[in-house]
């Protein structure tokens, strides 16, 4: 049978994807998500798998799916989440700097803080079974974080934040949202009704934490957070050099609350402020113990 000649090329020059050298490879590899590594390259061949595996492909772990579902909340995706994150862990051998990922455990947490004491970014949003326990781990064990994500993450207390704070001084960036209390509907169908009826948050707890614990942070995230007057006043003491601040759907501060303590941030470049004009029907006197809140801004 005659060939092309594009086929005869080929074969004459012995060109083949089984061939390319091991830095060739790990460069193309490099080029990929880590998703698409272990959908495609991992199972090609046992040399494209080991390439795979090479702790300079593992210095970040980036599995953040796009959007929310409610099957991610099972503990079947949370088995499997932990299962490549314990993986990338031990083919890093101790390189790896970043994990961006949801729906992990405590067990594949306390095994990066075993694993990896170079960690600089954590961001480990809606972790349901991630406790203090596991982020005790990491504030004694990983002292070079500078970027803190743990929003949604239900059963993380202030005590981890002070922990952090003061275990780990290069901390400069903290997200610390919360699920949107004044309206539950937003977050029904998705997040498990048992997972938000018993929300323990305690705003001002938290914010006495940062303010004392984290004083070189520049990136603060508050969403929806039940901060008073008298937390956020901590914060703006005890984080002077503040560059960012996001307070939206934070309604126990007022716009004089807001104004009083961040007179003091002289490098604040950019603040996002609460919603205002939240409808009158989402108010609740046993969310707030009173309704000065609305009057005070009235006046």
């Amino acid at each position: 049978m005659e060939t092309t000649n594009s086929e005869e090329t080929v074969t004459e020059s012995g060109s083949d994807w089984a061939e390319l050298t091991k830095e060739c490879l790990i460069n193309i590899l490099g080029r990929l998500t880590l998703e698409q590594r272990w959908i495609g390259p991992m199972l090609v061949c046992k040399p494209w798998l080991q390439a795979c595996k090479q702790p300079c492909l593992n210095s970040a772990f980036h599995l953040e799916p796009p959007s929310e579902s409610a099957r991610w909340w099972t503990p079947e995706f949370e088995r499997r989440v932990d299962s490549m994150l314990r993986s990338v862990v031990d083919w890093s051998a101790g390189s790896l700097k970043q994990i961006r990922t949801t729906h992990c455990s405590n067990q594949s947490l306390s095994l990066v803080a075993q694993r990896c004491p170079n960690l600089e970014v954590l961001s480990i949003k809606n972790c349901s079974n991630v406790t203090d326990s596991s982020m005790a781990d990491i504030a004694f064990r990983c002292p070079m974080i500078r970027e803190l994500d743990i929003s949604y993450c239900h059963e993380v207390s202030h005590e981890s934040l002070a922990l952090i704070g003061r275990n780990c001084p290069n901390l400069k960036i903290l997200k610390r949202n919360m699920m949107n209390w004044l309206d539950p509907s937003e977050h029904t169908g998705v997040v498990p009704d048992e997972y938000l009826n018993t929300w323990p948050q305690d705003g001002n707890s938290e914010a006495a934490a940062i303010g004392k614990s984290i004083p070189n942070l520049e990136h603060l995230e508050l969403r929806f957070s039940k901060v008073s007057a008298k937390g956020f006043a901590l914060i703006s003491v005890g984080c002077p050099n503040l560059e960012y601040l996001d307070l939206f759907g934070c309604v126990n501060l007022t716009r004089r609350d807001i104004e009083n303590a961040t007179s003091n941030l002289k490098n604040l470049k950019e603040i996002k402020k609460p919603n205002f004009y939240i409808p009158r029907s989402v108010f609740r006197t046993e969310r707030y113990g009173h309704w000065r809140l609305m009057m005070s801004d009235f006046r």
